[in-house]
């Protein structure tokens, strides 16, 4: 809650800041109409991009457990993203998912589901600690001995987060290590029904989606300040995507959290404060609100006794 008013107030003082506004209206009004519709159509293609790969990505993952089609799939994808704006860390998703499955399947799609998760989340650490070793090499000049041992951190993390994802049944063997979560052991032990190669089509499925989101900050980001390099603008947005990823967050409410962060990296890079917070904002409503309020209409046909027709 302090992280969100702290965030509030610093949204506040930069909209009431007038040479922000300054600049911003500049931006604006350089702008053609056709220019910020396409790129905009761009962005929601992009969005029903994302969540077609996701929901891909879903089928795929649970045809271990139940086969589904790939309409069903993406109703359950929309209805999770719909409970999920409204809990914290996105736990809703899970439900939203699971219950389009048969009762007895369920705790194994939650299983499942894990597993894409935790590919997503090893691109998005793996790309994110990279781009903060630029970023420290890049801006904070520290001394060369810090960047070779930070280089060599990030290496290893790297590394292990690899080895980590690729050998995912291991997870199983430790949890039924503890007692309380011995009676799981036949659930857990869906993990190791995930060859190689499946955690292959897996992690290709979250590196598709990373770059369709990354595209998407790019393209908005790109229209209002069309100076900013590629290579920098691409690096901020993984650092924004890391650190997004390690808080805590309520996706209806976390837009301040997402500005606030984002202002602050990429404020080495560029003046224009305001354009990244719209950038940022944008990005929120199209990729987590209007996918939510799509998914509302799949919320009617969870069958939270039955299965699924």
């Amino acid at each position: 809650m302090a992280i969100l008013v702290f965030a509030a107030v610093f949204i506040y003082s930069k909209l009431n800041n007038n040479a922000n506004l300054s600049n911003f209206r500049q931006l604006v009004s350089a702008l053609s109409l056709a220019q910020v519709y396409l790129t905009l159509g761009l962005v929601l293609v992009l969005m029903l991009l994302n969540w077609f790969l996701e929901a891909l990505k879903w089928k795929f993952l649970i045809k271990k457990v139940e086969g589904i089609s790939v309409w069903k799939s993406i109703e359950s994808v929309f209805c999770g993203l719909t409970l999920a704006v409204f809990t914290p860390n996105r736990i809703g998703e899970y439900g939203g998912r699971v219950f389009f499955l048969s009762p007895r399947r369920r705790i194994l799609g939650v299983v499942a589901m894990s597993v894409g998760a935790v590919g997503q989340m090893v691109i998005t650490n793996m790309l994110g600690a990279c781009a903060i070793l630029w970023f420290v090499i890049r801006f904070l000049e520290l001394n060369i001995l810090l960047d070779y041992a930070l280089a060599v951190l990030v290496l290893f993390f790297c590394a292990f987060f690899f080895v980590f994802y690729f050998n995912i049944e291991l997870i199983g063997r430790l949890l039924v290590r503890v007692k309380f979560l011995r009676k799981f052991k036949r659930f857990f032990g869906l993990l190791a029904r995930y060859s190689t190669r499946d955690l292959t089509v897996v992690f290709a499925y979250c590196l598709a989606r990373f770059a369709v989101f990354t595209s998407q900050y790019c393209l908005i980001i790109s229209m209002l300040i069309p100076e900013m390099h590629l290579f920098e603008m691409s690096m901020m947005v993984f650092i924004l995507f890391f650190i997004q990823s390690a808080l805590p967050s309520l996706d209806f409410l976390d837009v301040g959290v997402r500005t606030l962060t984002a202002t602050y990296f990429f404020g080495f890079i560029t003046d224009q404060e305001l354009a990244i917070m719209a950038a940022t904002a944008c990005i929120w409503l199209v990729n987590l609100i209007i996918p939510a309020i799509l998914g509302s209409v799949f919320v009617f046909k969870l069958n939270f006794f039955g299965s699924n027709s």
